[in-house]
């Protein structure tokens, strides 16, 4: 079985290419970069270093990535290994391994990956309270929430 879950923040925007042709096909690649603890050191405190994989999605996953995936975000993505080579222009032998995403979902809140004030640093988006409901069940969108970025209709 050949399966991957990964987490982790996006080091810059997906790069997203189309092929040519009669069948377009969106093609987007990005890095992940995933968390690892180390081994404790003298003081017993973790160092903290990350791994930088590189992902690629294809047609709708691709897409839905272009659209909503940005530099600092926290995803999460789910697929399967794929290793490969090339030769590059010096004749030397080049070995690739990308995660193929089969599925893409957001890691954090919307609110959490806005509020980023550059240091890599997130807020927690606010918890709705349960006295904003109305009253068929369903809690009022508050003001200055852009509903045109949402996933959803």
């Amino acid at each position: 079985m050949n399966k991957v879950i990964l987490m982790g923040r996006l080091t810059r925007d997906p790069e997203v290419r189309y092929s040519q042709g009669d069948n377009t096909m969106a093609v987007a690649r990005f890095t992940l970069a995933v968390d690892r603890r180390g081994r404790k050191d003298a003081n017993g405190d973790g160092t903290q270093t990350a791994d930088f994989i590189n992902c690629v999605a294809f047609r709708t996953n691709a897409e839905f990535i272009e659209k909503y995936f940005r530099q600092g975000m926290r995803v999460l993505i789910s697929g399967r290994i794929q290793t490969g080579s090339y030769t590059n222009r010096d004749g030397q032998k080049v070995y690739t391994t990308d995660i193929v995403v089969d599925e893409q979902e957001f890691a954090d809140s919307k609110g959490t990956a806005s509020n980023s004030n550059g240091d890599n640093s997130f807020q927690a988006a606010p918890r709705p309270q349960p006295g904003n409901a109305v009253g068929d069940g369903f809690m009022n969108i508050p003001d200055g929430v852009d509903d045109e970025g949402l996933p959803f209709n």
